[in-house]
């Protein structure tokens, strides 16, 4: 089963949560007796302000899940504050809780405890209203047929120089080569006449247009070519400067430059804490994880000071 949600709210535009680390951590729910239906799109008598959130901060308080009633908890009484513009990186091996992170945070599936952004309980809002304050990058996004147009804005919403600056922003759109994409490129079902760097490109491109305040990057890296990888890495540095990004990774060296990084561990927190400072805890988990990529604190300060940090 593949975990999908509206992307704008409004629509059936399906957007696909990371097939490789969401799915195979949620339970097929039509082995279920009964489905529960999502709570609403959206609560008129609680309505976050349009300009909400100006910040990005977030705070998970006692934050438990699970997939479904009589299953074990994937997350235990998760406590944590990130800042607004804060870039933090999630690391964990496989079954961590990485995943069910950010699927709590878009309520895909509800959960115990509160999470708050910029101070707004997100269980207390719509759907829509929380929804489409929060860009995703996925590893593998769905993406239907018809334009690049209509791909980065089915609504209209946004003019053209928007959307051409998005283009090139992402590095989708380069130089004045004769064939390349326009805003009325088609693309054929499931992006199929698309690379899979092209599509992860599009998926960047999208959330610059939207231009959310709080972004996450689930593994938005691990399956493409490594020229497409350092696009993808550019853009984050420069262009979501000052925004909240929460980054699922594999590779440490994609996050390496972040804040901080949390470290989970069979749904618990490990380690939450600056590169630096968990590396120089020798018998952390993190700096386990920078031993087995063969990663020393030499490497760690020069790949920072390269981008700046």
């Amino acid at each position: 089963m593949w975990y999908a949600y509206e992307t704008n709210g409004r629509s059936g535009e399906l957007f696909e949560l990371s097939r490789k680390s969401i799915v195979t951590t949620v339970v097929n729910y039509s082995h279920s007796d009964s489905i529960e239906q999502e709570a609403a799109s959206e609560i008129s008598e609680n309505r976050p302000p349009p300009e909400w959130p100006t910040a990005g901060a977030i705070e998970f308080k006692g934050i438990s899940l699970r997939y479904r009633p009589g299953l074990p908890n994937v997350l235990h009484n998760i406590s944590l504050s990130i800042n607004g513009g804060e870039k933090i990186g999630i690391v964990g091996r496989t079954g961590a809780g990485k995943s069910s992170i950010t699927l709590a945070l878009l309520r895909i599936v509800e959960f115990v405890g509160t999470i708050a952004i910029d101070g707004v309980d997100v269980s207390k809002i719509g759907l829509q209203d929380l929804r489409t304050k929060v860009a995703i990058i996925p590893q593998d996004p769905t993406i239907f047929s018809g334009t690049i147009r209509t791909a980065l804005d089915p609504f209209s919403l946004y003019d053209d120089a928007r959307l051409w600056d998005a283009l090139r922003r992402s590095f989708l759109v380069e130089g004045s080569s004769t064939d390349r994409i326009t805003l009325e490129t088609l693309i054929e079902a499931e992006g199929s006449n698309l690379s899979v760097g092209q599509r992860s490109l599009l998926s960047l491109a999208r959330a610059l247009v939207r231009d959310n305040r709080v972004v996450i990057l689930d593994e938005a890296t691990a399956s493409v070519d490594l020229e497409t990888d350092q696009k993808i890495q550019h853009t984050i540095q420069t262009e979501f400067k000052g925004k909240t990004l929460i980054c699922i990774a594999h590779r440490l060296r994609t996050i390496l430059t972040y804040d901080r990084i949390l470290v989970l561990d069979s749904g618990s927190i490990v380690e939450f804490d600056t590169p630096l400072a968990l590396y120089r805890n020798e018998k952390g988990a993190f700096r386990s994880l920078c031993d087995q990529s063969n990663i020393a604190e030499k490497r760690l300060r020069n790949f920072r000071c390269l981008q700046g940090i």
